[in-house]
C-alpha cells in the first residue's frame, strides 16, 4: 500500500492562501475592464490613499536623506571621495532606498487600512447587503482601491525621492560647503533611464502588492470582530514580503540588462 506523502500544516495553508490570492488577482484583472466603472470611488480612493500617506511619506523621506548621507560621509572621507556624496546618495535613493522605504510605509499604512476597513464590512455583513441588493461589491471595493494604490504609489516615491534628496542636500550644504544648485546638478548628472525606469515600474508594482494583499486579507475576514486586527495585521506582514520579493526580482531583471 503506497504511503501517502503529506505536507506540513502550516505549509499547505500557505500553499493554500497564495492559490487563493492568484485567484484573487485573475479575478480582479477580469472585473477591472467590464463596465460600469467606478470613477467617482476610484478618484476618491485614489484622494484617501495619497492624501494620508503623504506627510508620513515626507518625513521619512526626509529623514533618509539626512541619515544616509550624515552615515556614508565619514567613510567618503576616509577614502577620499566626498565629491562623490551626491552621485552616491543620489543613485541609491532613486534606484532603490527610496521605491522599497516609501513601499514600505505605504504598506504600514494603506494596506492595513484597507484590511481593517474591508473586515469591518466584511464581519458587519455590509459586503452581503451589497450583494442583495444587486451591487458587485468586488468592482466597487476591490477593484478601486487596487487601481488606486497602484496609481498613487508611484507618485509617492517621486515626491520622497525628492524630499530625500532634498534632506541629503541640506547635510551636504552645512557640512561640505556644497550649494543646491550644485548639489543636483551633479545628482541628475549622474543618474540615466537605467535607474530611472526599473525604479518607476517596480513602483507600480508595489502599488499593486499593496492593494492586492490589503483587499484580499480585508475582503475575506472571518471569525468575528478579532478577524478584522487579524486581517490588518497580516495584510502588513503578507505585504512586506511580497515587496521584498518583488524587489528582488525587479534588481535580477534590471542586472541582466545591464549586462546586455
Amino acid at each position: 500500500m503506497a504511503q501517502v506523502f503529506l505536507l506540513p500544516k502550516k505549509l499547505r495553508q500557505f500553499l493554500i492562501e497564495i492559490g487563493e490570492l492568484t485567484y484573487f488577482a485573475g479575478r480582479f484583472f477580469k472585473e477591472a475592464v467590464k463596465r460600469p466603472f467606478e470613477y467617482k470611488e476610484l478618484l476618491r480612493q485614489c484622494y484617501q490613499m495619497g492624501n494620508r500617506s503623504l506627510v508620513l511619506v515626507l518625513v521619512t523621506g526626509f529623514i533618509i536623506g539626512l541619515v544616509l548621507d550624515l552615515q556614508s560621509r565619514p567613510t567618503m572621507i576616509q577614502f577620499g571621495a566626498v565629491s562623490m556624496m551626491p552621485n552616491m546618495v543620489g543613485i541609491s535613493i532613486v534606484r532603490e532606498l527610496g521605491p522599497v522605504i516609501t513601499a514600505l510605509v505605504c504598506a504600514g499604512r494603506i494596506a492595513s487600512g484597507i484590511g481593517a476597513e474591508l473586515g469591518s464590512m466584511r464581519v458587519t455583513e455590509q459586503i452581503d447587503a451589497m450583494e442583495v441588493s444587486g451591487t458587485n461589491p468586488f468592482k466597487y471595493l476591490v477593484v478601486t482601491r487596487i487601481l488606486a494604490a497602484t496609481l498613487m504609489l508611484p507618485l509617492l516615491v517621486l515626491l520622497g525621492d525628492g524630499v530625500a534628496l532634498y534632506g541629503s542636500a541640506l547635510v551636504e550644504y552645512y557640512k561640505g560647503d556644497v550649494s543646491f544648485q550644485l548639489y543636483f546638478n551633479t545628482v541628475f548628472d549622474a543618474l540615466t533611464y537605467g535607474d530611472l525606469i526599473p525604479a518607476t515600474v517596480k513602483s507600480f508594482f508595489f502599488g499593486f502588492a499593496i492593494g492586492l494583499v490589503g483587499c484580499f486579507k480585508g475582503y475575506h475576514s472571518k471569525k468575528g470582530t478579532a478577524g478584522v486586527g487579524i486581517a490588518a495585521n497580516t495584510a502588513v506582514v503578507f505585504t512586506s514580503m511580497f515587496l521584498f520579493i518583488i524587489d528582488f526580482i525587479a534588481v535580477f531583471i534590471s542586472d541582466i540588462f545591464y549586462d546586455l
